[in-house]
């Protein structure tokens, strides 16, 4: 550790703490971080302003996939009259609903909290701001400014809703994620800005609740990063459920309904249209949160605010590492958590090297980070990962296309789920399954399966070869790579 300092410019301790590590954001690359340096040997801290847990525990995939199972199971028991169960009366109360998301967040909260103890990692509340390579300075706490002086820094700050350049974002009941997610009450009518992941699992949520929903997406398909005909088969769904959906729109203007309520004016194929609502969802994506981040003089290389890293998460100051959503790349809690092993990892081996004088063996990072699944928790859910049919294309790759639907699937007609598929991509030589995209129930659960095969180089025979319990859902691998 650096040589301890004394301090004269704050007036609450003698001598700064010193650390091997200090984390700065207490989200899953944060405190997956800590936990993963400390459990090394490292004397760690922890930096966060807020609760624990970041962005994806109290404001994101926790509380939005809690709505979005109260949302379903409602939908369900209203729809469940043809199977045979009749219930009369049925009603939400969104009050308790959010109740009772929050004493789940709680839960979860508590538990990051005492994880971190049980590892010993100290956990400053404050904002952080990086002075220099060595010293974070912790500022907005009841008892003052704090210093930290750390051997390594790593950012984990994670990253805020974004929103759009035109007028009437300020105005009342224009909302993003995270102030939806706190409404006790529903928006009858629901006008959402953006057809990726976050706006189409709350398109899901609130069709659910029985509101009237409308999706603008500027692109030419909702989930345009993901398969095609993932993005198809969802329009289809959600039109069946009443969900206006406008592809290829982009808002113009969003202004009070002087009758009450909100008025989107956008453009669509050159026409001009209005979308009238209760309340508009702002879901055009995120931007990383580094306000202040950095003291004056401090330059770290940065794209478009998202702070610049190597293949080991290293930033362009030595000693400075960041992971997760202030960095480029794919935004999801598991792979931030990914990238802060790895990045803590290659701490401990510079260390090493260092002490040891030499070259030693090369640098393996404990997990592939580079293959990330991506979920979508709507109704039906979806999992992908690796490489699309579309992806194989464009690289030139030859390859050989499975595909399965799930209407053949007993598990799958027994619960009256959606219509769905498993679509596998692998190498028409040799069958190393290459990606796999699934939409159905229980694909995020099930698309680990095929993180494994694509991580561990597996073929469709070698999956197909795997017996699987009847009748389940995952049944289905074994077909698809069998065929």
């Amino acid at each position: 550790m650096t040589e301890k300092r004394a301090v004269s410019d704050i007036s609450r301790a003698e001598e700064v703490p010193e650390y091997d590590l200090v984390v700065i954001g207490g989200g899953p690359a944060g405190y997956t971080a800590a936990l993963e340096a400390a459990g090394r040997g490292m004397k760690t801290a922890l930096a966060e302003p807020g609760e624990l847990g970041g962005t994806c525990l109290n404001s994101g995939c926790i509380p939005t996939k809690t709505l979005l199972h109260q949302a379903e199971l409602y939908a369900k028991i209203k729809s469940a009259a043809p199977s045979g169960i009749c219930a009369e009366q049925v009603t939400c109360d969104m009050e308790a609903v959010q109740r009772h998301k929050d004493e789940i967040v709680g839960q979860l909260r508590g538990g990051i909290a005492s994880l971190l103890k049980k590892k010993k990692v100290d956990v400053w509340q404050g904002a952080a701001q990086i002075t220099d390579a060595h010293e974070v300075r912790l500022s907005g706490r009841e008892s003052g400014d704090q210093v930290l002086h750390t051997e390594r820094i790593l950012i984990a700050t994670g990253s805020v809703p974004a929103l759009p350049p035109v007028p009437g974002t300020d105005l009342a009941d224009v909302v993003t994620s995270d102030g939806l997610l706190s409404r006790e009450k529903l928006y009858p009518r629901l006008t959402i800005v953006g057809g990726g992941v976050i706006g189409m699992e709350f398109a899901s949520i609130y069709s659910a609740l029985g509101c009237q929903v409308t999706v603008i997406e500027f692109l030419d398909r909702i989930l345009a990063n993901m398969d095609r005909e993932i993005s198809q088969n969802l329009k289809m769904i959600m039109k069946k459920r009443g969900v206006e959906i406008h592809t290829g729109a982009q808002l113009q203007e969003i202004c009070a309904d002087p009758a009450g309520g909100l008025v989107c004016r956008y453009t669509e194929k050159g026409e001009e249209k209005t979308a009238m609502s209760d309340g508009v969802l702002i879901a055009t994506g995120r931007r990383p949160n580094t306000e202040g981040l950095f003291a004056e003089g401090l330059d770290i290389a940065a794209e478009r605010g998202r702070i610049l890293v190597d293949e080991y998460g290293m930033t362009s100051v030595p000693g400075i590492y960041a992971a997760g959503d202030v960095t480029p790349g794919i935004q999801l809690a598991h792979a931030a958590a990914a990238q802060a092993v790895n990045a803590v990892a290659h701490m401990q081996y510079v260390s090493e090297q260092s002490r040891t004088d030499g070259p030693g063996g090369e640098f393996i990072p404990p997990i592939r980070a580079d293959v990330i699944p991506g979920c979508v928790y709507t109704d039906p859910e979806i999992g992908c990962v690796g490489l699309t049919q579309e992806d194989a294309k464009q690289q030139g790759l030859e390859v050989t296309v499975k595909k399965y639907p799930m209407s053949a699937n007993g598990r799958t007609v027994l619960s009256g789920q959606e219509r769905g598929f498993i679509k596998v991509v692998a190498d028409a030589q040799s069958h190393r399954i290459l990606g796999a995209q699934m939409m159905c129930a229980r694909a995020t659960d099930m698309i680990g399966e095929f993180a494994s095969a694509v991580v561990n180089g597996l073929t469709l025979e070698q999956m197909g070869a795997v017996v699987r319990p009847h009748p389940t859902f995952s049944e289905a691998i074994s077909e698809v790579t069998r065929l």
